[in-house]
């Protein structure tokens, strides 16, 4: 169990014992870290996957507060974690994935033209440190690449893959320590290979990115 994991239990626990009850603001960031144990960043990583679920609610300039809890509330989080931890489909599509996305990844080095290039650069630096700008970032990264492999036919069937992965995505941002780094230095490495026009290793760097979530998603769904 990551930090950030650990931080999310402990949290949805205290809620569970009713020391935090609907309604109810959570202790300043730097006491509610060392009440359960954890640095403050990892506790940010953790407030901002329970605000995902709604099971916290952010409120800029007031503070953060435990959600109402009420059934529409709990509904719809309870649909998010269940899509995420027991369907095996999304395990599947990302197996699909691994095997047509370094190959597209490979024929991108070939085709890619210089200004295509360019542009792929400005879709690997986010411009924020939000998740969700990472994953719209990292969507139009892959989009990118597949259209420029110059099979339409590949690049069709890797968009229609894209997007049921989204939820997996955003989890992985908000909970793993460090993806966001990490994705961001794998995009750069796949980049440079293209820009190099080295097909081998930009399908070795395609391969290598797209296990890592895999391998990540596997713990995660255990």
């Amino acid at each position: 169990m990551s930090v950030t994991d650990d931080a999310i239990a402990k949290i949805k626990a205290m809620i569970v014992s009713g020391d935090l009850t609907p309604g109810s603001r959570l202790p300043r960031e730097a006491d509610l870290a060392a009440e359960i144990g954890v640095s403050r960043n990892s506790l940010r990583e953790a407030v901002r996957a329970l605000s995902l679920v709604r099971i916290l609610d952010v409120r800029q300039g007031d503070g953060t507060f435990v959600a109402s809890l009420e059934p529409n509330s709990l509904l719809d989080a309870m649909s998010f974690l269940l899509e995420f931890h027991q369907d095996d489909s999304v395990l599947d599509i990302l197996g699909v994935r691994r095997i047509l996305e370094p190959a597209a990844t490979a024929l991108a080095a070939q085709h890619m033209t210089d200004e295509q290039i360019t542009h792929l650069r400005t879709l690997v630096e986010p411009a924020s440190a939000s998740v969700t700008d990472l994953v719209a970032l990292d969507l139009s990264f892959h989009a990118a690449i597949a259209t420029a492999s110059g099979n339409k036919v590949l690049a069709s069937l890797l968009d229609s893959l894209s997007m049921p992965t989204t939820r997996a995505r955003i989890w992985r941002g908000v909970t793993e320590e460090g993806a966001f780094e990490r994705t961001v230095a794998e995009h750069r490495g796949i980049c440079d290979a293209i820009a190099a026009r080295d097909p081998q290793l930009a399908q070795a760097r395609a391969l290598a990115h797209v296990a890592g979530v895999m391998e990540w998603l596997g713990r995660a769904v255990e």
